[in-house]
């Protein structure tokens, strides 16, 4: 069957234009206008992009299942928009062989209603020194590879790691933090962390990493990504490593965009993450880190957990909040609508850059011959982020209750719809 989405506003390569586009075979067929098809997408005063792009979500699948899983994950992902994701290895069990990981792939293909790049751990368990096969790895389907939620410790086996990562053409994805200097850490070292009276985050456990490993990296020629960066300082580290011509890119998620620590006004765990929300000054830096191209992309990591695990504020609630269901709608509505970035700039972030950082060549554009993965928005009428609304198993967001503008109305996946909202 054909589909033609009409009259939408398309994003075509930097520039916004009326017109239709033609689906076939789970294709872009043709861009143009008064196109017909069997099947009718009306998309009238709607913005029509390239399926966003989210390279940085936890699934939790499999053995933490009752957080989330890669069915609800990836409905979650297609209900903002999203058409690609890179999952996060730290499951249970880790997925350490080839064997493991052909697992998850496989689950990800069956289950999935999104395109999900699965990571494989840096080393075995996501901790201690052992590395795993890359090569095996990576044959099993591994797209890139990360410890996410733990820091490699040691800097001998971040060396060995970055070394046979760049003999495998693999990504590095660091999840940036030294556990002595995190020291138990739970909200950022400040007068909220006095306020509330918990064990403070140096922002050092986050740059000291990070410094190590673009020394490292240099030295090595791996691709280094660096996860969620959230300081002042991370910016400036990674934007002196760019200009050096070292092989870097990093992310930032939409909560360490829109808050900041003076955001937190009660012992409330939805704004306990890690890393956590820093300064007004260190939530500026990553603005600008956006707008000079430092931050190469936005990624939402994406953390659902079970009420109980958030229970018991921030001293004994789970690190992380959810992303995907709200990740555009809420930069739209707080960073494009006052003029902070473009329009061109957010779409760019969430669907070319990503792509081009992690080498996706079928991902993050509308071209003809190309997968049709596509997200359509309403950036016309605005509203209210409710809980019953949500498709992920997790409801820890501090953002429930926002009004909103730029919604997602209708998502698809290789020319099929995954997401279509109520009353469109």
């Amino acid at each position: 069957m054909t589909t033609v989405i009409k009259n939408g506003q398309l994003y075509l390569a930097g520039h916004i234009v009326n017109g239709d586009l033609l689906l076939e075979n789970g294709k872009i067929a043709a861009i143009g206008k008064d196109l017909t098809a069997e099947q009718v997408i009306d998309a009238t005063d709607k913005l029509v992009t390239p399926g966003l792009i989210d390279l940085h979500v936890h699934y939790r699948d499999p053995g933490q299942t009752e957080k989330e899983n890669v069915r609800t994950g990836s409905l979650a992902a297609a209900h903002g928009g999203f058409t690609t994701v890179g999952a996060m290895p730290n499951v249970v069990p880790v997925p350490n062989t080839p064997e493991l990981l052909q697992q998850m792939v496989a689950n990800n293909h069956q289950n999935g209603l999104v395109h999900i790049l699965q990571y494989g751990p840096i080393t075995v368990n996501e901790t201690g020194d052992q590395l795993p096969d890359y090569a095996g790895l990576k044959m099993a389907g591994a797209f890139a590879l990360s410890n996410d939620g733990k820091g490699v410790q040691n800097a001998q086996t971040m060396y060995l790691a970055m070394q046979q990562a760049r003999v495998q053409n693999l990504i590095i994805a660091q999840h940036a933090q030294d556990d002595a200097l995190f020291n138990l850490g739970v909200i950022n070292a400040g007068a909220k962390a006095q306020e509330f009276s918990v064990r403070p985050i140096s922002e050092l456990a986050e740059t000291t990493q990070i410094a190590r490993d673009l020394l490292l990296a240099q030295k090595t020629g791996v691709h280094y990504h660096v996860c969620h960066v959230s300081t002042k300082t991370s910016v400036e580290l990674i934007r002196q490593a760019k200009q050096s011509g070292i092989n870097v890119t990093c992310e930032v998620t939409p909560h360490h965009l829109l808050l900041n620590e003076t955001d937190i006004m009660r012992d409330d765990s939805n704004y306990k993450m890690n890393p956590p929300l820093r300064s007004q000054a260190d939530q500026a830096a990553l603005i600008n880190g956006l707008k000079d191209g430092t931050i190469d992309m936005i990624a939402t990591d994406h953390a659902p957990h079970t009420a109980q695990d958030k229970a018991g504020g921030f001293k004994r609630a789970a690190f992380g909040i959810t992303g995907s269901e709200a990740a555009f709608s809420q930069l739209y509505t707080h960073l494009v609508k006052p003029g902070i970035l473009s329009l061109f700039q957010l779409i760019d972030l969430f669907t070319n850059k990503p792509a081009q950082a992690f080498n996706l060549p079928h991902a993050g554009t509308i071209e003809i011959g190309e997968p049709a993965d596509l997200a359509i928005f309403d950036l016309k009428h605005s509203s209210k982020l409710q809980v019953e609304d949500y498709l992920s198993k997790g409801r820890n967001t501090p953002f429930t209750g926002d009004q909103v503008f730029g919604q997602t109305a209708m998502t698809l996946v290789d020319g099929k719809i995954v997401y279509q909202r109520k009353g469109n």
